[in-house]
């Protein structure tokens, strides 16, 4: 029998942000028309009949809060038959990572109002958006095992305690400092900085580190796999 489908396609972001100090944000924006109004939802949106997937995520994401992401990745696809009041519409969900000092938000006319929001401290949401994070967290904790994607949430300089506390929120638990550190400097992946980090409260400067992409790809390049974290 043939097989009559009137299924629609939305291309949505979890675009997160990381800091010692707020822990992991969510960017959300406020759903202006229905189903949802007023609710918070993800960036996205429809996809044009003549665009790419990454086109229309990158689209939706400029046009509602102003935000140019530099890491996207697809992630999952949500297919539930009744996630939508709308019709079957399913929602290819995209994980996007922004650094600290690329993260604030431009709106301006036409744009929906949107700002970040505490993972753990999340409005109501629209949709299955709530799961849809919660999934993006949980690829997040895979990949960070084996992928450099933490230095993707981090400055292009940062003090390697930083470093720390974005896994220590990720896996949820208190790692072993030095351990860590002899981990990351034995596989060569943090270059050292002239720049050094003076703390307020603190007499001591931190040392600043970057992100050594191409010992990275070297290692992976002769490994294939490279144990990150564990």
């Amino acid at each position: 029998m043939p097989v009559h489908q009137h299924i629609r396609v939305t291309a949505d972001a979890v675009v997160l942000r990381f800091s010692s100090k707020e822990g992991m944000m969510v960017l959300l924006s406020k759903r202006s028309i229905p189903p949802h109004i007023f609710k918070w939802g993800l960036p996205g949106g429809f996809v044009h009949n003549d665009e790419p997937l990454e086109d229309a995520v990158h689209r939706e994401i400029r046009d509602e809060t102003g935000l140019k992401v530099n890491y996207l990745e697809q992630m999952r696809t949500w297919g539930h038959p009744e996630r939508d009041p709308r019709g079957r519409i399913l929602c290819v969900a995209h994980l996007g990572l922004v650094k600290p000092s690329t993260s604030k938000l431009i709106l301006g006319a036409g744009n929906k109002e949107a700002r970040w929001y505490s993972v753990k401290e999340l409005p109501a949401t629209a949709f299955d958006h709530a799961d849809v994070i919660a999934g993006a967290i949980e690829h997040l904790r895979t990949r960070l095992r084996s992928e450099p994607l933490a230095f993707e949430l981090l400055d292009p300089k940062f003090p390697v305690s930083e470093l720390e506390k974005l896994y220590e929120w990720v896996y949820n638990r208190q790692i072993d400092r030095r351990n860590f550190q002899k981990k990351m400097h034995s596989l060569g992946l943090l270059s050292v900085q002239q720049e050094k980090l003076k703390h307020p409260l603190q007499g001591r400067p931190a040392q600043l580190y970057s992100f050594n992409r191409q010992k990275f790809q070297e290692l992976k390049q002769k490994n294939g796999y490279i144990e990150i974290f564990s």
